[in-house]
């Protein structure tokens, strides 16, 4: 079975963005524009590393 995986790749404007995509091949997550790989590459570190602590906050009022 695959992995899910984050991928990196340049945007229409140039920017490094990356996009995290689930073992089915649907993209689940897509992040800002980077101006530098190594900020994406951050990005995405940040998130390996707060997401499991994460919550669910619902706003949308119901």
């Amino acid at each position: 079975m695959p992995e899910a995986q984050f991928e990196i790749y340049k945007d229409t404007a140039g920017e490094y963005r990356f996009r995290l995509r689930a073992p089915n091949g649907e993209i689940i997550s897509v992040s800002e524009g980077y101006t530098s790989k190594d900020g994406c590459k951050n990005g995405i570190a940040s998130v390996r590393e707060n997401a499991p602590k994460a919550i669910i906050q619902d706003l949308t009022g119901e």
